[in-house]
């Protein structure tokens, strides 16, 4: 399988580079989406295309019935400029496909060539491109839209590039693989007025700061210290002018944890927080917690499948067995409902390729991409022949 995914490596690399160059947004997929639709259809496959808005769906069936495996690959870029001198750097300014999207679509094109030329003895393939897995839960718009129906999956795996592996390497965890996520937005209500005289005010700012950093002593000092949690502010709006003092500041952040436990526990020490700090200083105070996307769970039997699939694609010894990250995936939707395993792949070689995901510089090594075509491919013929 690596040997006929490396006989298509120009191929893949050429759909990757069209991606990079034309990235679209969350739900904006329409193009890439196309591309997609178009070369499943010229392999033969059944196709589905508006699937959870822009996604497409495409299915392989083989010569005699069986279970169906369910492939992954994301669509989307980042609102986020391309900072790479490369040719292929984005042609859309403020877009650009800095978490390896692109090359995660072209991988899964890859392995659909390798299986649909291969050919199936019994079972089926679904193909799963889906769209606006950053933030915009496009893998449950699948879902919701029926990917995981007709024929019925039985079992899934994705893909994820990492820079922070090395190239010939894949890496996953067993059981908790990328965090829960929860949206967080406070907004503290004070009272405006000049800034010669804040004793006829309530400064939201200086209340807001206080909130920032007391919100830092949930993960150091409220949780137990071999559990994972991470509360961030990453954006604070507030203020008019340098000579007047701020109304209100809104907060807005995102908090993440591995245990469903300490998730339902996660609202109440946040607002006992924020409400004590405001009282304190006469403010007031409106919060907001919002469901992100679940823990990827890896099933152990599935982990069992990528470890036994990457020694024979990648050779032994080019497996490592890693911890959670505290990153969300929103593959988490499909983990949650059939047993699953996401993987990395290591795409770093150097320098170049080894900023880290989101980084307006990021990039992969392309030689990469053959081993993970090979492996996704090899993953569903372990499991349709191997049942």
């Amino acid at each position: 399988m690596l040997e006929s995914s490396k006989a298509i490596a120009e191929l893949m690399i050429a759909w990757r580079r069209d991606f990079h160059r034309n990235p679209e947004l969350g739900y904006e997929e329409r193009r890439t989406s196309g591309i997609v639709a178009d070369h499943l259809r010229s392999l033969g496959l059944e196709v589905r295309t508006g699937v959870g808005k822009t996604g497409v769906v495409g299915l392989l069936r083989g010569a005699e019935p069986g279970p169906t495996f369910l492939l992954r690959a994301d669509m989307d870029a980042l609102p986020i400029p391309d900072a790479k001198a490369v040719p292929y750097r984005s042609t859309v300014e403020g877009k650009a496909h800095l978490c390896g999207h692109d090359a995660h679509t072209a991988m899964l094109m890859g392995a659909a060539k390798l299986l649909a030329e291969r050919g199936l003895g019994r079972g089926s393939v679904k193909f799963m491109f889906q769209p606006a897995e950053e933030a915009g839960a496009g893998a449950k718009a699948m879902i919701e839209d029926g990917v995981l129906n007709d024929p019925k999956v039985d079992a899934a795996a994705a893909l994820h590039v990492s820079p922070y592996h090395p190239l010939g390497k894949t890496a996953a965890s067993i059981g908790p693989a990328w965090a829960a996520t929860n949206g967080l937005r406070i907004n503290i209500i004070g009272r405006g007025g000049h800034a010669a005289s804040p004793h006829h005010t309530i400064d939201s700012i200086p209340i807001a700061a206080q909130v920032v950093t007391a919100l830092q002593q949930i993960a150091s000092r409220q949780v137990d210290p071999l559990d994972s949690v991470v509360v961030t502010i990453g954006q604070i709006n507030g203020g008019f002018a340098m000579n007047a003092i701020a109304p209100e500041v809104e907060l807005l952040g995102t908090v993440r944890t591995l245990n469903p436990k300490l998730r339902e526990q996660m609202r109440g020490k946040i607002e006992s927080i924020v409400k004590g700090v405001t009282e304190a200083f006469g403010a007031r105070y409106e919060l907001e917690l919002r469901d992100g996307y679940p823990v990827v769970a890896n099933d152990d039997a599935m982990y069992e499948r990528f470890a036994r699939t990457s020694d024979e694609v990648m050779g032994a010894g080019n497996r490592e067995k890693i911890p959670p990250t505290m990153g969300g995936e929103d593959f988490a939707f499909v983990a949650g409902r059939v047993p699953a395993v996401m993987f990395r792949l290591g795409t770093r070689s150097g320098d170049d390729t080894a900023y880290p995901l989101h980084h307006p510089s990021f990039d992969l090594d392309e030689s990469a991409m053959p081993f993970g075509a090979a492996m996704l491919a090899s993953l569903a013929i372990d499991y349709l022949e191997g049942l």
